[in-house]
């Protein structure tokens, strides 16, 4: 295989069997560009304000439906990645539990109520809020 990519790759050779210096550092230079876009590139995360006008009241299905989505599985994602053993519980929800628009709209006025956290990750935040709204008892 490598004797087929050598053999089609012979035309740049130059007359005196020198490899052809500037089409190899051109090819350099377009692959560590390319890496270099990529790398460039930002992952757009949800923000609190975002997250809480998503969640205010009323709001559209399409925007109920992602809040109740995003919510519950941040709150998921955290009972199922907590280990019991290594990681104490930070949230604690009592049975039975608050009905969930109640919880979300308690999350829209935290929101609003602390603009210090607007641009933040919305699901960090969410788990913060969630562990201030149900603490788990101290032992």
């Amino acid at each position: 295989m490598i004797w087929e990519v050598y053999g089609l790759l012979s035309f740049l050779h130059t007359p005196k069997g020198e490899p052809m210096k500037k089409f190899l550092i051109a090819l350099a230079a377009l692959a560590s560009f390319s890496g270099f876009a990529q790398a460039q590139e930002t992952i757009k995360v949800l923000s609190t304000q975002e997250l809480a006008n998503v969640c205010k009241l009323p709001a559209s299905p399409e925007s109920r439906s992602f809040c109740i989505g995003f919510t519950t599985s941040v709150y998921e994602t955290y009972l199922a990645t907590r280990h019991p053993q290594r990681a104490k519980p930070f949230i604690c929800v009592k049975q039975p539990a608050p009905a969930r628009d109640e919880v979300i709209g308690d999350f829209v006025k935290f929101a609003q109520s602390n603009p210090q956290v607007a641009d933040k990750p919305a699901a960090g935040v969410f788990l913060g809020f969630l562990a201030s709204r149900f603490p788990c008892a101290r032992k």
